[in-house]
């Protein structure tokens, strides 16, 4: 091996960077997960090490392992630097393929071309910078203070995460599910599970026989050329009932009747939280549900959302209140919206937003099943206080409930009105508002995005799939799309963690992103999409709209 891929493997083998709560849904692994993912001893005590005798030293979540091998323990590439894998199948299968050896999964950054290691001998590797040839490795190795205890732990966790049997996954089939909640919008749900059949149909049409084994090119074991991986998909349907307490047990029941290696899109009201906390705790990936109010959760590793939705959107009406300097010109702000809907979430959202700022912020939350005369004398009288001096007002309302502004008059200041909740640009909000309203707007613009989307509404027409709502059924092709591209990169390693990792490297270079004009994940960021922008209505009528400005990340 030449000095500089030394340096290179000894930089990223047992290397640092991870921050705080990874731990939630990983292999039981003690001591040992909580030095890999968090930087911490058993006794509690931050993990410390130093690049060289008497080098630089790091300490705690600096020092942890995850942030160069990642969660699954199978490495990365960063640039043109590949970091190996530190799954203990990897660091201990021999140099050469062994006929009674098991064909290791493909990754790249493997290295082959070493004697396996022993627990002896990655003991002294973490420890003392030194290989398993005996070979000293490059100065951005740490070498870590680890006792024998917690060095027994590290080594059993890292055996833990070479476990090669992965739920959901058979030799010729891939299992998935989507969930649907009670509290779904029935017609969302109808479009959302048609493209979701007819993409699996479509995936599964393809006349080639599955070939789960590797095939190699000869050179070397770990060659990928001519290899394909091909499986069936298979959809499981979860449709949740009863009150959300009850959703927990619900999945838990369906997972063990039928295992399956990820949840995939899926679509919720106003509570996704059972759904997101059910694949945390079980370790499954639960990728692009078609969620207004997603949880907030970074330290969690395998859910994946598009966005923040209404509550990206309550993040853009504060920036624009409160202003470039914070100091707002806004007194007062007025809310209205139903109870047991998405806007109380995002009406919290932007008073916590609004706190500390000297905003006042008043809500009116009317019944969920108010009838329309109530909700217009609600916004007519919260349209009153807006009319103030140094006030806005805050409409969280679904298109019904926009419609009936027109018995309303909009009056004088800002109004602010949920683009999402409120059709956006199909919103009919009545002629005499337009003036005075900002919609946010948590997408790419109609006229920019156009381009993106002649594919998957062409694919949509040319099977005959009714267009219910655009949106979500984008979101759905699109996470359909990003999923079947990343199982072909990842050859024949099904590890959950490591589709997370490649799926959050396959973003950025995305160039067909439907609805939203880049997408990005980053370690601890589970929002692939982080802006928005506010707009008003070009017109008096119709639905072409103008943006207030360029696109916000708050």
């Amino acid at each position: 091996m030449t000095p500089w891929r030394l340096a290179l493997a000894g930089a990223f083998l047992l290397a640092a960077l991870a921050p705080s709560a990874w731990a939630s849904a990983t292999p039981a692994g003690g001591a040992g997960q909580s030095i890999y993912l968090r930087g911490t001893l058993g006794s509690g005590a931050p993990l410390a090490a130093t690049r060289e005798s008497g080098g630089v030293g790091i300490i705690g979540a600096d020092a942890a392992c995850v942030n160069c091998h990642q969660h699954s323990g199978l490495g990365s590439r960063e640039g043109r630097l590949s970091i190996p894998p530190v799954a203990a199948e990897y660091l201990f299968h021999s140099r050469a393929q062994n006929a009674g050896e098991p064909v290791l999964p493909y990754v790249e950054g493997v290295h082959g071309n070493r004697d396996p290691y022993t627990d002896a001998t990655l003991a002294r590797v973490i420890r003392e910078g030194v290989d398993s040839e005996g070979r000293p490795l490059g100065f951005l190795m740490p070498r870590y203070a680890l006792g024998d205890e917690d060095m027994a732990a590290l080594i059993a966790y890292l055996k833990e995460l070479s476990q090669r049997r992965v739920p959901g996954v058979t030799g010729t089939l891939l299992d998935f599910a989507t969930i649907v909640t009670p509290d779904a919008d029935p017609v969302k749900s109808h479009g959302m599970l048609d493209v979701l059949e007819h993409f699996f149909a479509e995936k599964n049409s393809f006349p080639f026989k599955p070939t789960p084994q590797m095939r190699t090119s000869g050179r070397t074991q770990y060659a990928k050329s001519m290899y394909m991986a091909n499986r069936h998909w298979r959809l499981n349907v979860w449709t949740l009932t009863g009150p959300a307490a009850t959703w927990g047990a619900q999945l838990d029941k369906r997972l063990a009747a039928e295992p399956v290696y990820a949840v995939l899109s899926g679509i919720g009201g106003s509570n996704w939280a059972p759904v997101h906390e059910f694949c945390e705790r079980n370790a499954i990936p639960c990728l692009w549900p078609n969620v207004e109010v997603p949880v907030v959760a970074e330290q969690d590793f395998y859910p994946m959302y598009f966005s923040k939705g209404v509550l990206l959107e309550a993040q853009l009406i504060a920036r624009t209140i409160l202003g470039p300097d914070n100091h707002s010109a806004v007194d007062a702000v007025e809310q209205v919206y139903r109870a047991d809907d998405s806007g109380g979430a995002a009406a919290q959202a932007l008073a916590a937003e609004l706190k500390g700022y000297g905003v006042a912020v008043h809500s009116t939350v009317l019944p969920r099943d108010a009838r329309a005369d109530r909700v217009t004398a609600a916004v007519r009288a919260a349209a009153l206080h807006k009319n103030a001096r140094g006030q806005a007002l805050v409409l969280w309302l679904r298109p019904g409930d926009v419609a009936s502004l027109r018995e309303v008059p909009a009056g004088a200041g800002t109004v602010y009105l949920s683009g999402l909740m409120g059709g956006l640009e199909k919103s009919p909000l009545p002629e005499a508002w337009r003036e005075r309203a900002r919609m946010t707007y948590p997408f790419d613009l109609p006229d920019k995005r156009r381009v993106r989307l002649n594919y998957p509404l062409g694919w949509f027409t040319f099977r005959h799939i009714p267009l219910l709502d655009e949106q979500v059924q984008t979101d759905t092709y699109l996470a359909c799309s990003l999923l079947a591209d990343v199982l072909n990169h990842m050859a024949d390693n099904f590890a959950r963690p490591y589709l997370v990792e490649q799926l959050q490297d396959l973003l950025e270079h995305r160039l067909i992103t439907g609805y939203y004009p880049h997408l990005t994940l980053a370690a601890r960021q589970r929002f692939a999409s982080k802006g928005g922008y506010l707009v008003r209505f070009r017109d008096t009528g119709g639905t072409a709209l103008v943006a207030e400005g360029e696109w916000v990340v708050p």
